[in-house]
């Protein structure tokens, strides 16, 4: 057998898994063995995860209210610190601990860990307390990356004086997607994909989603989700999907792909 010294080895391609909050309680074998199955293959993951009902229930045990406007929450400062403490002291280490109880390796982490995520009101006016992202500091994930262990981020930030920020997981996944220069970016919802007149559509041109939107036919949770697909998409990353646990449901595509 011959060999070679100067073959470069295998850079091993990268997925960045968003789970919404809503999915969570329901993981089951099959979303692990899918998992497991994408590591085999060689394949980075890192997840990033919402927590939805846990963090609307936490809000309703305080009696604080709570609303959206274009699938985002409004965040006064009373319900930033419940947010916080409900994804970083609850739902991020109920995930962390299936992971590791069904043999995946993972880390908890929020934008304040290794200074992750470096962020600045959205629109104080509108949202309250609701950050936009300006940098991702991605030397924490490459260090637990390169040790195979698997990233689980929530949706956490804060200003430069530790202020914490509601961050929208849909724009967390897609930022930290473009910053490790992911090859993938796997929305996963209960939602198998978007719908169009109560059909899942396999694949979709970025125009057509600029239509729905106009028209309403994606609407509420489903806009910052198709946002930051076309945004990765904009920017490089070559696919972009809206799955099921099952890891089936609609592949985003430009339009110069069909050119």
């Amino acid at each position: 057998m011959t060999t070679f010294k100067s073959m470069q080895p295998i850079v091993p391609d990268r997925i960045v898994i968003k789970l919404g909050g809503s999915m969570l309680e329901g993981l089951n074998e099959q979303f692990f063995k899918n998992f497991k199955k994408l590591q085999a293959e060689g394949n980075e993951i890192i997840i990033v995860h919402g927590g939805g009902p846990a963090i609307n229930k936490a809000l309703a045990d305080k009696a604080v209210a709570s609303t959206t406007i274009n699938g985002f929450r409004v965040t006064s400062e009373e319900a930033v610190d419940i947010v916080q403490c409900t994804l970083v002291g609850k739902v991020n280490p109920a995930l962390v601990l299936q992971l590791n109880q069904n043999g995946i390796a993972a880390v908890g982490l929020s934008g304040y860990d290794g200074n992750l995520l470096e962020c600045d009101f959205l629109d104080k006016e509108t949202y309250g307390f609701v950050g936009e992202i300006k940098k991702v500091n991605t030397g924490i994930l490459e260090t637990l990356l390169v040790n195979g262990i698997t990233p689980i981020i929530s949706c956490i930030g804060c200003l430069p004086d530790a202020t914490p920020l509601n961050i929208n997981a849909d724009t967390v996944a897609s930022k930290i997607a473009l910053a490790i220069k992911a090859d993938c970016l796997l929305l996963v919802t209960d939602t198998p994909g978007i719908k169009i007149n109560g059909e899942v559509q396999e694949v979709v041109q970025t125009p057509s989603i600029k239509e729905w939107i106009a028209s309403e036919d994606i609407y509420g949770g489903m806009i910052p989700k198709v946002t930051a697909a076309m945004e990765c998409l904009k920017e490089g990353i070559p696919s972009v999907k809206i799955v099921d646990e099952k890891l089936n449901g609609t592949t985003i595509v430009h339009q110069e792909v069909f050119a």
